[in-house]
């Protein structure tokens, strides 16, 4: 009797913690980092996880670098090998929070944060700040930012024979919709 009122309060209690979170594993994050008069230099990732906590605002994600598609194979073999060196920084990571979350005012109109957090790729970490808004949809909450980074805040080298080719400027956009 006791073993099963101790299972029971174990999946009770993982449930009632489970709701303070909301969560994708199919967000996207995409990139582009193309300079007028060249080849397009863009990839987007579809299987990005996005996590934010109802009660603290807090936030994270996870993608996988290898996730990124580009429209041009090659591109996307030295993106993985020379740029990122994906088999050696595997994952690109974000925690942060968001500024005067208060979940239950969301509404369908959306609102745009602030968040601040750390970033980390290719084995740096950059604090940053950016803005997102955030909306209730039928069926969770859509998170849609658009900012850009550096990267040589990432020690991201570009070669110079393709220097004038590639930003280091480069614009991230985020579209999910955590449930």
């Amino acid at each position: 009797m006791k073993k099963i009122f101790l299972f029971l309060a174990i999946i009770v209690s993982s449930t009632l913690f489970a709701q303070d979170k909301i969560v994708t594993k199919n967000g996207s994050l995409s990139f582009e980092a193309s300079v007028p008069s060249f080849e397009e230099v863009k990839a987007k990732n579809d299987g990005v996880t996005f996590i934010i906590n109802t009660k603290t605002g807090e936030i994270a994600s996870l993608a996988l670098v290898k996730g990124f598609r580009f429209k041009v194979a090659l591109m996307e073999e030295h993106f993985n090998e020379n740029y990122v060196e994906s088999d050696k920084f595997p994952k690109s990571t974000f925690k942060g929070k968001i500024e005067n979350f208060d979940y239950s005012k969301l509404t369908t109109e959306g609102k745009t944060y602030t968040i601040k957090g750390t970033i980390e790729l290719h084995g740096k970490s950059k604090e940053i700040t950016i803005t997102a808004t955030l909306k209730k949809v039928a069926n969770g909450v859509d998170l849609n930012s658009s900012f850009y980074v550096n990267t040589d805040d990432f020690d991201i080298k570009i070669p110079s024979v393709v220097s004038k080719k590639v930003s280091k400027k480069v614009n991230v956009k985020i579209d999910a919709t955590l449930k």
